[in-house]
């Protein structure tokens, strides 16, 4: 692992991003909440949270860490044939080291929760784009993917 001691704690944030894209069948029945195995946006949410809590047991040489917040939104869009599932997860800490990590865990833990509660409606399912989209705190400052909105 990095040698962290020296640095000064500060509070830091990371928000990350991902997709699921699937049938607007599909997307339909979770906006509903017909899909067999229940509420997949609750699930989803709660997975995010937990593998966020869990990176540094999940990466090797991540420092674990104590947050002080973890939030995991759901966004949906449906265009023609596709539907589209937008995971954002932003976490907070006050800590030596940055949470970027943590916030594309929780986003690739959600997508994970969510094909495993569709694949019985649609195995065709893809999980994408999993990307860090800002970042703040710490020596470098602030980081922001160009062409990224709010």
């Amino acid at each position: 692992m990095v040698e962290v001691t020296g640095k000064t704690p500060t509070l830091r944030r990371a928000v990350a991003r991902g997709r699921v894209l699937m049938r607007p069948e599909t997307l339909a029945l979770i906006e509903s909440g017909g899909m067999p195995k229940g509420d997949v946006f609750a699930a989803a949410r709660i997975a995010g949270i937990i593998a966020a809590k869990r990176t540094g047991e999940l990466i090797p040489l991540c420092h674990p860490l104590e947050l002080t917040g973890v939030e995991v939104h759901f966004r949906t869009r449906t265009e023609g044939s596709a539907g589209r599932l937008e995971i954002e997860a932003q976490v907070t800490t006050v800590s030596r080291t940055g949470v970027e990590m943590e916030a594309m865990t929780a986003v690739s833990v959600a997508a994970l929760t969510i094909y495993d509660m569709c694949k019985a409606v649609d195995r065709a399912m893809v999980l994408t784009d999993v990307r860090l989209v800002e970042k703040r705190g710490g020596k470098s400052g602030v980081y922001r993917r160009e062409g990224e909105g709010p």
